[in-house]
């Protein structure tokens, strides 16, 4: 299974560190273990998912958890009976 998951929390970070409570949710991400890529607009997570969907609610708990006011998160599922999709195979050839 794959997850792409958008955090948004209000505010995005500290003066400080515009970005924390985004790195926040990442890190909760990177301790899981399990294959990751952080991009522009979101994080793609791939695993079984008994693993993502409670990473799923981790992550988005953990912006509000590090000092964001609230948070909205996006995310996407894609899994399938077989064999499911994989991050490199989805976008492999695309990779510089």
């Amino acid at each position: 299974m794959i997850v792409e998951i958008q955090c948004l929390p209000d505010p995005p970070g500290t003066a400080a560190n515009r970005y924390a409570y985004i790195e926040a949710a990442i890190a909760v991400i990177r301790a899981s273990g399990l294959a990751y890529e952080v991009g522009a607009l979101g994080t793609t997570v791939e695993g079984p998912p008994d693993r993502l969907w409670p990473l799923v609610r981790a992550v988005h708990e953990a912006c509000i958890t590090s000092g964001a006011r609230g948070a909205v998160s996006v995310f996407k599922v894609a899994q399938s009976a077989g064999d499911g999709p994989t991050m490199t195979a989805l976008t492999g050839k695309f990779r510089q």
